[in-house]
């Protein structure tokens, strides 16, 4: 697939979901990127679906539900790959890392212990670029690599 990195064509509302994504508002993301994804060409559908699928998989696993989580985050990982390393000015490789670490750190720690995960989504709300403090996630995660922070770099013009 060939890569945009330009933001000239982006849609307005896509930023409006970058912001509500970065806030952790998983859920209000959703609904702004479905709209979007709604009226998409064919070929940008898998792009908007696959942000809107990791933000619907975060909100899944706010809510401790285990499987949904891991489903949704895999399914938009998946989705967003054709689009890496950047299209409509998003780092799409930063965010299929993203939500890679965060399935990776469901599956280490299983079903049994997806609130410890949950716990993590406020301590991982940063700044775009932001990494979460290797000591506090990496008894959670079962793993050395710290989990990334959960945002997305907003297109510049």
């Amino acid at each position: 697939m060939a890569v945009d990195t330009s933001t000239e064509s982006v849609d307005p509302r896509l930023l409006d979901g970058i912001e509500l994504f970065n806030r952790g508002d998983y859920y209000r993301c959703h609904d702004v990127l479905e709209a979007i994804w709604m009226e998409a060409s064919t070929q940008e559908k898998p792009f908007y679906q696959g942000i809107l699928q990791i933000a619907v998989g975060l909100y899944h696993l706010g809510n401790h539900n285990w499987q949904g989580a891991s489903i949704l985050l895999g399914e938009g990982v998946n989705r967003l790959r054709p689009f890496e390393p950047a299209y409509a000015g998003v780092d799409v490789a930063r965010l299929v890392d993203c939500g890679w670490a965060w399935l990776t750190a469901l599956h280490h720690t299983g079903p049994d212990r997806v609130a410890e995960i949950a716990a993590a989504i406020p301590l991982a709300q940063a700044k775009p670029g932001a990494r979460v403090d290797p000591d506090a996630m990496v008894a959670i995660a079962g793993t050395e690599d710290p989990l990334p922070a959960l945002c997305i770099d907003i297109p510049t013009e």
